[in-house]
């Protein structure tokens, strides 16, 4: 099981948007999610907007591939890029580099 870790940012005057979406996240995104293997799925929210992402998978690259495949992914993902900071035109998902794990307490 691959652990995943991300960072992005979230604008600051878009947090409480943010956290109200994420306060009801759409069934058809979590059912989405779960199937294409996206498992203790995390997100962790500073009060300036870094957001720290956690998810545990056994593919990464595939779990990303079959949440892109899928059309709510595609609205939901529409709908968040302009709470965010930084995209350069990438979708927040596209966005998500893993971060370097360099310690696990087993």
């Amino acid at each position: 099981m691959q652990r995943v870790c991300f960072l992005l940012k979230v604008r600051e005057d878009r947090i409480a948007e943010y956290r109200e979406r994420h306060a009801a996240v759409w069934p058809e995104m979590r059912r989405a999610l779960s199937a294409t293997g996206w498992h203790n799925y995390s997100l962790f929210l500073r009060d300036d907007g870094l957001l720290v992402g956690y998810l545990e998978t056994e593919d990464f690259e595939a779990a990303r591939a079959g949440m892109e495949a899928t059309e709510v992914n595609a609205r939901w993902q529409a709908g968040m890029g302009p709470l965010f900071e930084a995209l350069d035109g990438t979708r927040p998902d596209e966005a998500m580099r893993p971060l370097t794990q360099i310690f696990h307490l087993a």
